[in-house]
This record gives C-alpha cells, sequence and structure tokens, in this order.
C-alpha cells in the first residue's frame, strides 16, 4: 500500500495537474504519513532527475541571458558565500553546535543545500548521524521557502528577475530554487536557475580548500551537469537559426524538465519524515534557521532597495 501510493504521488506529480509547491506539499504528507522504508532508492532517483530537469531547462533559455545572469551574479554570490560560512560558523560556535555540523549547515546554506552537504561530508569525514541532521535541517527549511518565498515576492510586487535572484541567493537546495521560480514565471525560473548554478560551482574550490587544510584525500565531486546545462543553452539559443523546426522540440524538453522537476520536489517531501525532524535536534535546527532568516531578509532588502540588481 505504502508503495502503490508513493508511486500514486509520482505520477501525479508527473501529470501537469499539479505544480512544484503543491508536488512538495504532497510529498511532505506522504512522508509524515507513512512508512518510507525506500529513502535510499528515491534519493538516488530525486539526484539523477535534478540534474536531467536542469539539463532539460537549459533548452528553454537564451545563452546571452544565461551568461548575463551569471556574470552580474557572480560579486554578489561570492560576496555572500564567504559573509554565509563566516556568520554560520560563528552562530554554531555561539550555540554550540558541533564543528563538522555546523559546517555543513554552513556549506548547505551558502552553496547549494544537500549537494554542498553530500560534497563535504567526505572531506570532513562527516558520520551518517552528523550527515542526517545537516541534510534534515537544510531539507526542511527548502520546504518552508518554496512555499513562503513566492507568496512573499508578490506581496512586495518583486518583478520576475529580483525574485529570481533572490531565490538564488537564499534558498538552499537547487530544486527548490527553481521550483520557486517556475512559480513566479518564466523570467524568474531563467535567472533563478542560471545564478544558483553558478553559485552552486562554488562547492568545487571550498571542497578543494577544505580538503587541503585537512589533509583529506576524499574524491570531490565535480557538479558536471552545470556544464551540459550551458551547452543545452547554447543548442536553444542557436539550433532554430538554422533548423527552424527545432524550436517544437527545444520547447518540448523544456518542458520535460519543469515535469521532472515537480517529480523531484515530490520525492524531496516524502524525504522529511517524523525521524528526520527528531533527529534534527533543537540547535542545529536553530542555527539553521537564524542563518536562513538573517541572508533572506538581507538579500530581500538588497535586492527590493536596488543595492542588488541584474
Amino acid at each position: 500500500m505504502v508503495r502503490t501510493l508513493f508511486f500514486i504521488g509520482i505520477i501525479v506529480s508527473a501529470s501537469g495537474l499539479i505544480g512544484p509547491p503543491l508536488a512538495l506539499a504532497l510529498g511532505l504528507v506522504y512522508g509524515l504519513t507513512t512508512v518510507h522504508t525506500f529513502h535510499s532508492e528515491s534519493r538516488g532517483l530525486s539526484k539523477f532527475l535534478l540534474q536531467a530537469a536542469v539539463v532539460c531547462l537549459g533548452f528553454g533559455m537564451n545563452l546571452k541571458e544565461v551568461v548575463h545572469a551569471g556574470r552580474s551574479g557572480f560579486m554578489y554570490t561570492a560576496i555572500s558565500i564567504t559573509f554565509v560560512l563566516s556568520l554560520g560558523i560563528l552562530l554554531g560556535k555561539l550555540l554550540k553546535v558541533g564543528k563538522t555540523q555546523s559546517l555543513l549547515i554552513s556549506c548547505g546554506t551558502a552553496i547549494c543545500g544537500g549537494s554542498a552537504i553530500a560534497a563535504m561530508a567526505p572531506i570532513v569525514q562527516a558520520d551518517d548521524e552528523e550527515m542526517a541532521v545537516s541534510l534534515g535541517t537544510v531539507f526542511v527549511l527548502n520546504s518552508v521557502a518554496l512555499l513562503l518565498f513566492p507568496f512573499i515576492g508578490w506581496r512586495l510586487h518583486l518583478s520576475q528577475t529580483q525574485f529570481g535572484l533572490w531565490a538564488a541567493l537564499a534558498i538552499h537546495d537547487t530544486s527548490s530554487v527553481v521550483g520557486a521560480g517556475a512559480k513566479y514565471g518564466n523570467i524568474a525560473l531563467a535567472v533563478a536557475t542560471t545564478v544558483k548554478l553558478a553559485r552552486a560551482l562554488w562547492i568545487v574550490p571550498l571542497a578543494i580548500a577544505t580538503a587541503m587544510m585537512k589533509k583529506s584525500k576524499a574524491k570531490i565531486n565535480w557538479p558536471w551537469f552545470i556544464l551540459y546545462f550551458c551547452l543545452a543553452a547554447v543548442v536553444a539559443t542557436y539550433l532554430p537559426r538554422y533548423i527552424p523546426q527545432s524550436v517544437g522540440a527545444l520547447a518540448s524538453l523544456s518542458h520535460l524538465g519543469k515535469v521532472a522537476l515537480t517529480v523531484v520536489l515530490f520525492l524531496i517531501g516524502t524525504g522529511i519524515t517524523r525521524n528526520t525532524l527528531r533527529e534534527v535536534g533543537v540547535r542545529p535546527m536553530v542555527q539553521g534557521v537564524a542563518l536562513w532568516i538573517v541572508i533572506a531578509t538581507l538579500s530581500l532588502w538588497a535586492i527590493h532597495t536596488g543595492w542588488i540588481a541584474l
């Protein structure tokens, strides 16, 4: 019965009948009310689908816009990552959160959520409990952000470009950033995806620097799918000039990416169970929430007042 409900949730999410926020909510209901016994399978599927979805979304984007958003967001990303990492480590010390947990939560908030945590964990030799707590903290806040950010954006009358930039700077995981952008509009989706992927690339120098400091020989996972996203944008920009009939196929691939993303958010929701919430604990959650509120508030203020703009 549990597996049947799981597959029904996937089918409904892929049908186009519901959007990303509702798919996430459906996954949360499933995760919190059933005994989900195949986390590893759904986690592996969601990782693959997310990367495939991001690449497919590239087929709906213009290369010039991608380059402009990535280049313009580079400085803001560098400043925000440095600030968030420093503040996160300071908060961890004040709250007496374990050093490894504190670093993982800070990296997840600063760069790309669960992907950053997964990349850093072997380098800092995190155990299963530290991984679970850090991922649980980030995934819970991701879920809140996906449901809350579009509402705040509409209330403050943010433009699609402003909202996309805010989502990329203040939401942890790529999946929730893209989901929030898709909910807000196509321009918001393009900006959010591009700036967030540029942000995700920072995991590579951070992982290398951490490995050097800790003299770790752990393998660093390179985010190759970001390169494929850029190649997809190249194809989408130039192929129609030579083969006009390709426009329909490119649009279909982009739509397929949105469908895959909706399924990903359902899968992520199913991973938040009662055990996950219990494992997180108070102090790591307080660190994660405080850090998230600070970066979300400051970045929103800077964007809304014009200090940050693309």
